[in-house]
């Protein structure tokens, strides 16, 4: 019946509601009369049934007008309240004057009684409906404690009285004057009785609330919870919920840079318009990782001109879409090209006069490059060259180069065509011209493609295992935004070849990483200490060209710069000539496509390239031969 009537139509249940709140205030008033009289009072002709007929009429009109009926009755709340109790001032104002002009004999008694019953019946029905709707609607729901008693808490546990997944039981806090007060009928506990509190209270999951907290902060708190068997998850940020793009109790994961514990510095406005602001900016690679958020940094810049230049048609193609929507007063110009194109290039570069370059097109992945060494060549190396070349020609002020950590005593082709692109940069450097070179050397970005993090949250939610290349492998970890904006700001101090190094903070260990994320999923490591755990961790072993750990300085030369998170390291670099002579053997090497021999010309280079494996290069014939006899090894399928 209650199923029923919650799927009518919006206004038949309010002519429902209306209905029976009519036959509830004539019963009222009889009621008053019966009480004042002493005696049950039933109408003894139709004008006193004419008489409570209009009265109750003119009272639902009444609570018309002050937007009772408006009011959802499952989440009939305050205002609704409030609409009672004026309604029901109207009505009793309106029994005193519909007696005086019909001449019936009301009273004072009879008014002050009629009121209370009448306001009784009207709230009662309301809440107790709300009451009714909410209990045949509802289902069990998990058990969550709010970590965090502040104002976004509050908020939360409001919201989830409404929700149909969770019931807070629990508040904890740091604060000790909140500690043993009671928030929204929740007690606040300490910190220290969260994994009492979890057993006890049966809690499936812990809910951050304290969107506004440091990162340092967040990491402290998710390291204390990281042992317990629940499922860790946070509200969105303040500044999504107040710009009205996320609610409160949207919940989401874990942000896994808040595992990182290292706060960003705000950026020296200084350094980050120096090169930008009321400038023509080029970034190739617009549609990667760093690169498109090099062009959201430097957008939001008001550049002259903004020209993304980028060989992936799709990914130009996002990156043009919301950066014109997001900037709608900032000249933005898509080009799809690549950079080994020397002719596209310096039709871009001259019809724009563009002032300054981010670069960031290259191929990165070390696998993928391992197996494809001309073509990493072709794009990092000569790319770069031709880039450069281009930029020279057409009097660009400023050239940025966005490098890598594997470009320090490099074990891998992708390490080694990255140093000797920043050679190349140092090279021309030297050179007379009007174009300032530097370049920028960081480690991994979180959530960049090809990123270990959304590989590892993919294989928890199929179950697992999660694969890893070696149990101590290490990583720098930087958030994209951070380093793009840290990127612009060392590129404004560089000038004639300079190399920086981003502070990345302390390495994070692989291992403990995939751990923490199991963890924090609510699950378990199924290791030989836990064999009946949720997710195993699977080493898989190191991949060609992969190192144990990364360094970003060769030696131990960097300075201090201006900003705190930006060294200026001093390196070993060549002479142009010198450079020159060794791009004429990669060109060679490329024209001929011997993957084996540029192998062994940038081993043989001054770029400290060690390969700690075999040639694994797709082209090279020894792996022509090995992917063919697998393949007429395998047995062959019937048609």
């Amino acid at each position: 019946m209650l199923i029923q009537l919650l799927a009518l139509p919006r206004n038949l249940k309010r002519v429902v509601a209306a209905t029976v709140d009519v036959l509830g205030i004539m019963l009222a008033l009889w009621f008053a009369v019966s009480v004042d009289a002493r005696v049950f009072y039933l109408p003894s002709n139709w004008n006193d049934v004419a008489f409570a007929f209009v009265l109750s009429v003119a009272s639902v009109f009444l609570f018309y007008k002050l937007g009772l009926y408006r009011s959802v009755t499952r989440y009939i709340g305050s205002k609704a309240f409030r609409a009672v109790v004026f309604g029901m001032l109207a009505s009793s104002s309106a029994l005193v004057l519909f007696s005086a002009l019909m001449d019936a004999r009301v009273n004072l008694n009879v008014v002050v009684i009629y009121s209370l019953s009448a306001f009784i019946f009207i709230a009662a029905s309301r809440f107790g409906a709300r009451s009714v709707f909410r209990q045949v609607q509802s289902r069990p729901k998990d058990n969550v404690i709010i970590y965090g008693a502040g104002e976004a808490g509050r908020q939360l546990a409001h919201a989830l009285i409404h929700g149909r997944e969770y019931h807070a039981v629990a508040f904890v806090d740091d604060d000790e004057t909140l500690q043993g007060a009671m928030i929204q009928n929740l007690s606040v506990f300490p910190v220290s009785k969260i994994g009492e509190l979890t057993h006890k209270l049966d809690v499936k999951r812990i809910l951050l609330a304290f969107p506004s907290a440091s990162r340092s902060t967040r990491r402290n708190a998710l390291e204390m919870l990281s042992h317990l068997p629940v499922t860790v998850q946070t509200i969105p940020g303040m500044a999504d919920i107040i710009a009205g793009d996320a609610k409160i109790d949207e919940l989401r994961e874990v942000n896994i840079e808040d595992l990182l514990g290292r706060d960003a510095v705000a950026p020296q406005m200084d350094l980050l318009t120096q090169n930008v602001r009321g400038k023509a900016v080029m970034v190739t690679g617009a549609g990667g990782s760093i690169g498109s958020e090099l062009c959201r940094q430097v957008a939001a810049q008001k550049p002259k001109a903004l020209i993304l230049y980028e060989w992936s048609e799709p990914s130009l193609y996002y990156i043009h879409e919301e950066l014109t929507q997001t900037y709608p007063d900032v000249a933005i110009f898509p080009f799809v090209g690549s950079v080994q194109d020397e002719i596209n290039l310096k039709s871009v570069m001259n019809s724009h006069r563009i002032d300054t370059i981010y670069h960031a097109a290259a191929y990165k992945h070390v696998p993928m490059v391992e197996m494809n060494i001309i073509q990493a060549a072709r794009n990092n190396v000569l790319g770069t060259l031709y880039t450069a070349q281009a930029a020279i020609d057409a009097g660009v002020e400023k050239f940025v180069l966005v490098s890598t950590d594997k470009a320090v005593r490099p074990t891998n082709v992708m390490g080694a065509t990255k140093r000797l692109a920043e050679l190349i940069l140092q090279g021309l450097a030297k050179t007379t011209h009007k174009t300032a070179f530097c370049m920028v050397r960081f480690g991994n970005v979180l959530g960049s493609s090809g990123s270990v993090v959304p590989k590892f949250r993919e294989q928890i939610k199929k179950g697992g295992p999660i694969t890893l290349t070696h149990k101590d492998i290490t990583r720098y970890f930087m958030i994209i935004p951070e380093a793009a904006q840290l990127v612009i700001q060392a590129g404004a101090m560089g000038d004639q070849g300079d190399v920086f190094v981003l502070d990345m903070g302390e390495p994070i260990k692989i291992y403990d990483l995939a751990k923490q994320m199991i963890r924090l999923s609510g699950l378990t490591v199924k290791d030989e200490q836990n064999p009946h755990g949720d997710i195993e961790i699977k080493i898989t072993g190191l991949r060609p060209g992969e190192k144990l750990y990364e360094e970003l300085i060769i030696g131990n030369t960097d300075r201090l710069t201006p900003h705190p998170r930006i060294r200026r390291a001093s390196e070993h670099s060549l002479a142009w000539t010198e450079v020159e002579s060794l791009l004429n053997d990669v060109i060679a090497c490329c024209a001929e496509m011997d993957g084996q021999r540029l192998r062994d010309i940038l081993k043989d280079a001054p770029l400290d390239y060690t390969p700690d494996s075999r040639c694994v290069d797709l082209h090279y014939p020894v792996q022509i031969t090995k992917k063919i006899k697998h393949s007429l090894s395998q047995p062959q399928q019937p048609q």
